[in-house]
C-alpha cells in the first residue's frame, strides 16, 4: 500500500475539497430532510390504527371483494406511499447534496452558460 507524503504548502487538488463549514451546513439540511420525512413515515404509520379507532365505517364498510378501507390501505396503499415517500426523499436529500457540495470555484468558472 503506498503512502501519500504531505509536504507543506496547498498540495495539488485540494483546493476542491468542501470546507468544515459546508459540510456542516450540508449535513444540518440532510438531517432536517431526514427528520422531515421520518415525521411524515411515523404518521403515516399511527393514521391507519387511529382511522380504525375513530371511524367505524373504516372497517366496517365493503370495497370491492369484500374488503374494508383499511384492509386496503394496510394490503397495498401503504407500500405505494412508503415507495413514493422514499422516492421523494432520497430525490431531495441528491439534490441538495449536489448544490451544496462538491463544487469549487474552479467548477464554477468552467460550467457551460445555459
Amino acid at each position: 500500500m503506498a503512502r501519500v507524503e504531505m509536504g507543506r504548502g496547498s498540495p495539488r487538488g485540494l483546493e476542491q475539497f468542501d470546507g468544515h463549514s459546508e459540510v456542516v451546513a450540508a449535513a444540518r439540511t440532510q438531517r432536517r430532510i431526514a427528520l422531515g420525512y421520518g415525521l411524515v413515515f411515523v404518521l403515516a404509520i399511527l393514521s391507519v390504527p387511529m382511522l380504525s379507532l375513530s371511524l367505524p365505517w373504516w372497517t366496517g364498510s365493503r370495497l370491492v371483494g369484500g374488503m374494508s378501507p383499511s384492509f386496503v390501505v394496510v394490503a397495498g396503499g401503504l407500500y405505494v406511499f412508503f415507495l413514493a415517500l422514499g422516492v421523494a426523499a432520497a430525490t431531495l436529500a441528491r439534490s441538495v447534496e449536489d448544490r451544496m457540495l462538491g463544487t469549487s470555484e474552479d467548477d464554477a468558472d468552467h460550467e457551460p452558460t445555459r
